[in-house]
Order: structure tokens, then C-alpha cells, then sequence
């Protein structure tokens, strides 16, 4: 039967989609090079849809999250419209999970922890970016990375204000698992009145 083609049906998934995304999570990491990857779309308020690979870095027990510049298109967009989906793959295992949710804004706690644990490069490149701004070359860049590194010489990188993390609620969660014939096995979750957990068998 192979790795790809393991049936996965509403039996087999657990009552909770976190819960069953942190186990898929956890199986298909060691077959991803960037097992963070994941594709994530925003919108405006009318409807004109952007997508993006970020990394999620935060898998939590009710959201998962990432961190970015909020003066960025995605970040422009989420104060717009705070909804957003996300998809993570992995070809290996025939698998993909897409969710959409809310998105609200870390706290600054979180994102202020998250920031002092990256590389102080990559802290001076944070404030040496305003992300998706036009920009003459790339000199320009690299002088701004110069003024930065000399600003914080001998202390330690502060997180900018404009830098920090998102976290996504997730309201509908779906599981893909490939198998023979394009007769994939899907599993969606879907909040019911009481906001518990409905878990239904789709059709390929």
C-alpha cells in the first residue's frame, strides 16, 4: 500500500484538530526539509487574495502562529481583514492540512521571547527591513543592516515595534491523505453550535 496511500478516516482522527495536527505535525517532519513551511493567504476586505510561504513557529493547544513584520502586505491585510488560511503539505506522505481561522496579534510577551531567541542576524535584519517597501538595490539594504549593527553594538537587539507574531484560531481545519485513484480520504472539523468540534467525511 505504501506511505502515501494510509486510510485515514473520521474514526481515525482525534476529537480535537490541534491535537490531530501536532501528531501529522510530528509523523512528517522528518520527511520536510522546512517542516515549518506552510502557505498562507490573506485578503483585503474586498476579496483580493494574496499567498505567501511563512514558517509556524508557534503550534499551540488552541492557534498556531508566526512572526513577521506587521507593516508588511500580509500584515496590511490582516488588520484589514483579520482571516486567513493557512496549508501545510507533505508530498512524502501524501498529506495536507488546510485551516482557516481568525488572526490576532501575539502578545508583545510572546513575540519579545520569540525575538530574543533568533539569530542576531537575522534581529538586525528585522529592523534594517520594512518589508515589501520599494527599495533603489540592494545597497540600500545592506546600509541600513550597517547602521543598525553600529546602533546596537555592545547590547542587545531590541524587537522592533513594527516585528512580531500571529497567531491563527482556527474555525474549520481540514485533513487530506492521499490514496489509489484519486479517492483521497478527507476529514473536516467544523465548530457546531455549541462550538464543539463536528468531524465529517468529504467526498474527493
Amino acid at each position: 500500500m505504501g506511505e502515501r496511500f494510509i486510510p485515514f478516516d473520521v474514526t481515525d482522527a482525534l476529537e480535537d484538530p490541534l491535537a490531530q495536527f501536532a501528531l501529522w505535525f510530528a509523523e512528517g517532519a522528518a520527511h520536510l526539509s522546512e517542516p515549518d513551511a506552510v502557505a498562507l493567504a490573506t485578503s483585503t476586505p474586498d476579496g483580493h487574495v494574496s499567498v505567501r510561504v511563512v514558517l509556524l513557529r508557534y503550534l499551540g493547544a488552541h492557534s498556531v502562529g508566526w512572526y513577521t513584520n506587521y507593516d508588511s502586505r500580509k500584515g496590511g491585510e490582516l488588520l484589514a481583514n483579520p482571516h486567513a488560511a493557512i496549508c501545510w503539505f507533505v508530498p512524502h506522505q501524501g498529506r495536507q492540512v488546510r485551516m482557516e481561522g481568525d488572526v490576532r496579534e501575539m502578545t508583545g510577551a510572546a513575540s519579545d521571547a520569540y525575538f530574543a531567541s533568533r539569530p542576531r542576524g537575522h534581529q538586525i535584519g528585522a529592523h534594517a527591513s520594512h518589508q515589501s517597501q520599494v527599495i533603489g538595490d540592494r545597497g540600500v539594504l545592506e546600509l541600513a543592516v550597517d547602521e543598525v549593527a553600529h546602533r546596537f553594538d555592545g547590547s542587545d537587539v531590541t524587537r522592533p515595534d513594527r516585528w512580531g507574531g500571529y497567531e491563527l484560531v482556527p474555525t474549520a481545519v481540514e485533513f487530506w491523505q492521499q490514496r489509489e485513484d484519486r479517492l483521497h480520504d478527507r476529514v473536516a472539523y467544523r465548530r457546531d453550535a455549541t462550538m464543539r468540534w463536528r468531524r465529517e467525511r468529504l467526498s474527493p
